[in-house]
């Protein structure tokens, strides 16, 4: 663990936050400042304004990101503003450059106002290649987002909401191989129905899931049709028949938990009546709503994973929207759909499935790894996600109609390796 003394040097020294911007092109010459600026500039900007497409030949739209929040649920600190959120913005920035090679700004607004936010961020398109939403609370996040997806032409993703999904599903699909479950059959029970509980519901159903067997749960029990009155329009949509009416009730029978709530909120007791060899995800963070141990101790036939990094099988948002902006910008897609989505599950799916990489391993004190109980997603820190990831999201995007560019995927696998290796 880390101390608060670390985490507060870590971000004010040698300087203060952890991005900078850094120039590609040489300025030391008087030739350099003409051909950077004026007069040479004007160049540029002409053949944009003749052929608006050029725009990504001569500027760094193409590899652009912003990542917008408005600090309204930060982590797991909730709704601490703007400011206080800018670390994490920050932080999101040293990953996308970090793990796949995408520039970012990050931009914290003033606002709660969810009709102040698409107005400012549709008037930033000409700027950025692609928008990371972030930290911003439900419901206002789904309109948000909905509304940019359909009024902009260059692809918007709230991480929190499909991050967690698309990652945690590539966990659940080969945990279901190892139980010998099919997902069509299971009951999934979710503890949560914010964005990412929702989303996950949703993501789960593409992927095979039936809408009858999920159920989810917020502060005041499960979400039931009796209850719709109180139910937002994003809750309805998993209001259920059930006669259960607390996460305790819903628990039994279940063959799939998955947390994204509060921590300490599950006991063993329980987890005790969930089906033979049963799945559980608690993710809250730092601490999961059933702690790992006490799921082992509990249910040794379980396949456990949590959001934590010291135990096994952990759901990384890292493993997520690096590569699928990696992907979806060098398509040049106009959108990220729910195809390339599914895309980046499967591409995880099957990594975990390969053998572990002996960097990888080192990289986790020489921890041996391979696809079982303790190892149904690949780990962060491996290099072929890059390239596996973002080439199916490309693949996805082009099959799709959405991509504005039409990649050579067989020359772009090849692109991305060669990337890769100077990433590294």
């Amino acid at each position: 663990m880390i101390s608060k003394e670390e985490a507060l040097a870590y971000h004010a020294h040698p300087v203060a936050g952890k991005v900078s911007i850094k120039i590609t092109k040489e300025c030391k010459t008087q030739q350099d400042l003409s051909l950077a600026y004026t007069p040479g500039v004007a160049e540029p900007c002409l053949e944009i304004q003749k052929h608006p497409e050029d725009i990504y030949t001569y500027t760094n739209k193409g590899n652009l990101v912003a990542v917008i929040s408005n600090g309204t649920a930060v982590l797991g600190l909730g709704d601490i503003g703007a400011a206080a959120g800018k670390p994490v913005m920050e932080g999101k920035g040293v990953l996308f450059k970090r793990f796949a090679d995408v520039d970012v700004y990050d931009i914290e607004l003033d606002t709660r106002d969810p009709n102040e936010i698409i107005n400012i961020v549709k008037k930033m398109e000409p700027t950025f290649g692609g928008i990371n939403l972030e930290d911003i609370k439900a419901p206002e996040c789904f309109y948000i987002e909905e509304t940019l997806i359909r009024e902009m032409n260059i692809p918007v993703f709230h991480d929190d909401q499909h991050g967690t999904a698309i990652i945690s599903a590539a966990a659940i699909l080969n945990a279901c191989e190892i139980q010998d479950k099919k997902l069509s059959e299971c009951k999934i029970v979710i503890s949560g129905a914010g964005a990412a509980a929702i989303s996950c519901a949703l993501h789960y159903e593409r992927l095979g899931a039936k809408r009858e067997h999920i159920i989810l749960c917020d502060r005041k029990g499960v979400l039931r049709k009796e209850r719709a009155h109180e139910l937002d329009v994003y809750k309805k949509l998993f209001a259920s028949d059930t006669k259960d009416k607390t996460l305790k009730d819903a628990l039994k029978d279940a063959d799939i938990f998955i947390g994204l709530s509060i921590g300490g909120l599950v006991t063993t007791e329980m987890i005790k009546p969930m089906t033979a060899r049963p799945i559980l995800f608690p993710m809250a963070n730092p601490t999961p709503e059933i702690a790992y141990e006490d799921v082992i101790a509990a249910r040794p036939d379980a396949v456990v994973g949590t959001g934590r990094s010291d135990y096994p099988n952990q759901v990384n948002n890292v493993l997520g929207f690096p590569f699928i902006f990696r992907g979806a910008l060098d398509a040049r897609a106009s959108t990220i759909n729910e195809e390339m989505k599914i895309a980046a599950t499967m591409a995880l799916t099957r990594l975990a499935k390969e053998p572990c990489m002996k960097e990888v391993e080192e990289a986790y004190d020489g921890q041996h790894y391979e696809f079982g109980p303790d190892y149904v997603i690949p780990k962060p820190f491996d290099p072929r996600v890059f390239v596996w990831e973002s080439y199916a999201v490309a693949e996805a995007a082009i099959n799709t109609g959405v991509a504005h560019r039409q990649l050579n995927l067989k020359t772009y696998k090849q692109q991305l390796e060669e990337r890769l290796l100077k990433m590294c």
